[in-house]
């Protein structure tokens, strides 16, 4: 089988796939305030389209794709999807990113159609601070989600909290004992400069460095290093000892982990891209509308995956990086 290996010798094994760039939240370090939606239904790659790249992908070795947005449960029929990349030889993960909003009566038909686990975004929870961060956000159907995710038996789940000075760092601790409530995972997110909502967010990051000294002030004799999954990505979970919970940080800016990068990102519009923090992609829509051939797009693809740039610049520069919204561009 042929694989799919950057110029800097890390193999691409990870598809994320944004289904829409419509989302039912509008969280500030993902969209700024005056940004519309008016992306429509042609612009947008079809279930049969999506189905083809992904299955182009996995040829070449992607064996994890994920889906996000967006919103990805506001895609109409989802579920048609879910299943069609059910049936792609080579695929052994197919995980959701969430808000949870929806997933009270998505979760059981997700399972049924091959999504076992699910990562479920939640940056505060106070329902006042949690509607502003979201702006109008609802963290009882937030809840009412993750509960029912949980009771039908996705696992795992990992929650999502991207921390923020000023706004909900003081939320730490809360966050770690809402997560051994419910036996779920936890991890803590910098903010990352992605976006024009995300660079008007860079005086708001709250280290990694700064997240691991409280969590490690209220747990740190619970802490068990353990073996990375694959599953893990980007994250170094450390299990709560006398629990079923493990917690990790995601720290893209102050201690990125370019060098094991795994993965690119398809955009909902069809752009491949390579790299958050460079301002690089090609248009594989373009190409599955055109009368190119299989082993056409697979070398179009492999071209561009011999582009992939080695790391991102978060910490110097923010000039190369794509002036889209992170909604637009996939969480």
């Amino acid at each position: 089988m042929n694989q799919l290996i950057d110029p800097f010798n890390r193999k691409i094994t990870y598809l994320r796939v944004s289904v829409t760039d419509h989302c039912n939240y509008r969280c500030h370090y993902c969209r700024d305030e005056e940004h519309q939606t008016h992306t429509t239904r042609p612009e947008v790659l079809s279930f049969e389209e999506i189905t083809k790249i992904v299955s182009l992908f996995a040829k070449l070795g992607v064996t994890k794709v994920r889906l996000t947005g967006g919103e990805p449960l506001l895609r109409k029929n989802i579920l048609d999807l879910t299943k069609m990349l059910g049936n792609i030889n080579g695929l052994t993960d197919i995980p959701l990113s969430t808000n949870a909003h929806l997933l009270a009566s998505f979760a059981a038909k997700l399972k049924d159609h091959g999504i076992n686990r699910a990562n479920i975004s939640i940056d505060s929870l106070i329902p006042k601070r949690f509607n502003k961060i979201t702006r109008n956000g609802d963290l009882t159907k937030v809840l009412k989600g993750i509960d029912t995710a949980i009771a039908v038996g996705m696992s795992p789940i990992k929650l999502n909290m991207v921390v923020m000075k000023g706004i909900n760092d003081d939320e730490i601790e809360s966050m770690i004992d809402f997560a051994i409530d419910r036996a779920v995972d936890i991890r803590f997110i910098e903010t990352m400069p992605v976006g024009l909502a995300g660079i008007g967010a860079v005086d708001r990051h709250y280290s990694e460095k700064e997240i691991l000294e409280r969590v490690y002030k209220k747990i740190g004799e619970k802490l068990v290093s353990t073996t990375t999954k694959q599953t893990d990505g980007p994250a170094k979970p450390m299990l709560i000892d006398g629990t079923n919970t493990s917690v990790a940080t995601i720290s893209a800016v102050s201690n990125h982990f370019c060098n094991s990068c795994n993965r690119v990102r398809l955009t909902a519009k069809g752009d491949l891209i390579l790299c958050l923090g460079q301002e690089n992609s090609i248009s594989l829509r373009d190409a599955v509308r055109s009368s190119m051939s299989d082993e056409e797009i697979n070398n179009l693809i492999i071209n561009a995956i011999n582009k992939k740039p080695e790391k991102h610049f978060f910490s110097s520069a923010i000039d190369n990086i794509s002036d889209q919204q992170m909604v637009e561009i996939g969480g």
